[in-house]
């Protein structure tokens, strides 16, 4: 079965540490968790800490407290709700993991449900599981990219700011494949 230590290292190289990107409709943003779409999460409270700080934002320190904020906020909000431990391949977990990280759970999964040919409902249940552990893992790496591509396509054209990330959002979901 899939495993979440591994699958959250890579989603955290994709995220990155602190970012304020006044375009980006997430705003204030720390590995990945936006602050607009996630106020209460309680690592905020350590971010405002460092930033009556001097040095702001390369004073932040990820301590060890700080770090098993952003692990349980990953795994409850996102590992947890796609049955990340009961995914088989490893490769194709860690894919729907950082893609419901980045579109959230319900398009991640949706768009997953599309690929794997099962009612698209947005929830991993056991008719979504069963697939993606019999599917041949390659098949649905690749045409789960092709999905989020589309996506991605789908947002540029919604919002044309959105632009500035899709090749950034394109090499992320490439990188599965």
């Amino acid at each position: 079965m899939a495993n979440f230590k591994l699958a959250i290292e890579k989603v955290l190289r994709h995220e990155g540490g602190y970012v304020h990107d006044l375009v980006d409709l997430g705003g204030e943003t720390y590995k990945g968790i936006a602050r607009n779409i996630h106020p209460h999460w309680a690592g905020w409270v350590d971010i405002d800490d460092f930033k009556r700080l001097p040095g702001f934002p390369g004073n932040i320190v990820s301590g060890k407290e700080l770090e098993l904020k952003v692990e349980d906020f990953y795994r409850h909000n996102f590992w947890d709700p796609i049955r990340g431990d009961q995914i088989g391949n490893q490769q194709m977990a860690e894919s729907l993991f950082d893609f419901c990280v980045n579109a959230g759970v319900r398009t991640g999964v949706a768009i997953a449900q599309g690929v794997l040919e099962v009612p698209t409902d947005g929830v991993v249940g056991p008719v979504t599981l069963g697939r993606l552990n019999a599917i041949d893992g390659d098949l649905f790496l690749a045409a789960f990219a092709l999905g989020k591509i589309a996506r991605y396509i789908h947002l540029v054209k919604k919002r044309p700011a959105n632009n500035r990330f899709f090749f950034g959002w394109v090499r992320r979901a490439m990188g599965d494949v």
